[in-house]
């Protein structure tokens, strides 16, 4: 807002319109910090009997001689139980990297698993199905790449009949599909993506979250917005496909909403917003209403009972509703009418005292949501003051830093809609709060006020006397000498004393 020029310095006359820029550009820059940051991570099943678990029962590391013998035990055995026996003591060894690295390096061990994969024998299927979950557990791509010749296995017992084989298959195919970008490239012309298309409609609450697992899992991948998401092919394509309608329908609010499949499905819902590919078929789609009663839901939640779980789905569901109303469409078709303004302001600042007792990091999030609600919406600022919910945005202020900067960009939101709004801010809790922040060594923290005051000063004159008798002109003084602040403060200061 504020230019350097030679000599004495100045303000330039632009405002408002300058003002919106500038958050606007640091919007955008937070936008993108946060669609790269990712839950990249793997998953472990493991279900031993009690007589394998119990204390002293400590896996030991397997050599060459005893991965062949347990191998061969495996496949040549004479009785099924001693063959069931040599592959449970080999899934116990691969719980080591020593004897992962052992098995890939060992030529036909992979083929002689998939072998035992693919046999008529249900209980070999499923120990072998074990140790190749063990082996996808492996932080090393190589181990990952060896179990190449399986996928395609994994993928067919998809549409079998065993739950629980088919939950071993997904959390499978989830870690391998995170950890090698050759693995992702096999599956998807194998038909991942219609293969869990399909499991989507089981009616196990278990399978529904390793899909909504597996699922994130493949559009976190780099190439995701390129090749995984569009709708560029009906075999390969997220988009194409009917999981986004489903992903929705498992967010709906209701007695059949499941909350550990819906915290799969709201991260798998994130990271199609995020790669910002179609996100007006989204919308289409009635993602913003359905988020939205998904946030009234939640807000209901957290009053009725103190069960910490709850921000595991609310960080979701509030970055997806956050980045939709970023984009155009949501204009064009009506999306901020799918967001009823009152019930959703409440709903979110419900939220906000929740994460501010019980979970403070998550307050960025519920600040994000409210900015990007009042950016541009007079009749959401309109609801933040008919509800009296300025005074407790402002006891935010000092938890930290970026609450601090989010909270006065919200304030600015507010401020920027004209006289009538800045007449019901000021001066109220408005004033002390600012001088509080004004003496804030954080150069943001300080920008954000000076930013605020300015719009407060344009459209409500009268804020400028009070400001003085407040002592205001002493708070400026504190910061004239830094570079980044100087211009404003030059600006804010003449402003000031002309008033």
């Amino acid at each position: 807002m504020w230019s350097r020029r030679q000599g004495r310095l100045r303000p330039t006359v632009c405002g408002v319109e300058e003002l919106r820029r500038r958050r606007r550009e640091r919007e955008a820059a937070l936008r993108k910090a946060r669609r790269e940051q990712q839950l990249v991570s793997k998953r472990l099943l493991r279900d031993d009997a009690p007589e394998e678990a119990g204390e002293g029962c400590v896996a030991a590391i397997l050599g060459e001689t005893e991965v062949q013998q347990f191998l061969r035990q495996a496949q040549r055995g004479t009785e099924e139980k001693e063959r069931e026996g040599a592959l449970v003591s080999l899934r116990r060894g691969l719980q080591h990297p020593e004897t992962q690295q052992t098995f890939i390096r060992l030529e036909g061990s992979m083929r002689t698993l998939v072998g035992l994969l693919t046999s008529n024998q249900a209980l070999l299927q499923l120990e072998a199905a074990r140790c190749l979950h063990e082996l996808s557990h492996s932080e090393q791509s190589t181990v990952a790449e060896a179990c190449l010749p399986a996928t395609s296995y994994l993928l067919t017992y998809l549409s079998g009949h065993s739950s629980d084989f088919i939950e071993l298959c997904l959390y499978t195919l989830g870690n391998l599909i995170v950890e090698s970008e050759a693995v992702r490239r096999q599956l998807l012309p194998q038909g991942i993506v219609p293969a869990l298309a399909a499991c989507i409609q089981s009616p196990h609450v278990a399978v529904l979250e390793a899909l909504g697992y597996a699922l994130s899992q493949l559009l976190q991948a780099e190439e995701a917005p390129e090749k995984i998401i569009p709708p560029a092919s009906a075999s390969s394509s997220i988009l194409a496909s009917t999981l986004p309608q489903h992903m929705l329908q498992m967010l709906q609010p209701g007695p059949k909403l499941n909350p550990g499949v819906a915290v799969e499905f709201a991260w798998c819902l994130h990271y199609i917003i995020c790669s910002q590919v179609s996100n007006p078929l989204l919308i289409g789609h009635g993602a913003l209403s359905t988020l939205g009663l998904l946030l009234l839901d939640l807000a209901g939640a957290v009053q009725k009972t103190e069960d910490a779980g709850l921000e595991l789905l609310a960080c979701p569901v509030l970055r997806c509703l956050s980045n939709l109303l970023t984009e155009a469409a949501v204009e064009t078709v009506g999306g901020q009418m799918q967001l009823r303004d009152e019930r959703v302001v409440a709903a979110l600042f419900i939220l906000l005292q929740f994460f501010f007792q019980k979970q403070p990091s998550l307050l960025p999030e519920g600040l994000w949501l409210l900015n990007n609600l009042t950016a541009n919406s007079p009749s959401f600022c309109t609801s933040l003051l008919s509800l009296d919910l300025i005074e407790p945005l402002l006891q935010l202020l000092p938890v930290s830093n970026v609450v601090s900067v989010m909270v006065l960009t919200v304030l600015c939101n507010v401020a920027e809609k004209g006289p009538a709004y800045c007449q019901r801010l000021w001066p109220g809790p408005l004033l002390p709060a600012l001088l509080h922040t004004l003496a804030f060594s954080d150069t943001e923290v300080v920008g954000q006020s000076l930013e605020l005051l300015h719009l407060l000063f344009l459209y409500q004159p009268e804020a400028v006397q009070v400001f003085l008798q407040q002592s205001g002109l002493q708070a400026l003084e504190r910061h004239q000498e830094e570079a980044q602040l100087q211009d404003r403060v030059y600006a804010l200061q003449q402003t000031a004393l002309q008033g």
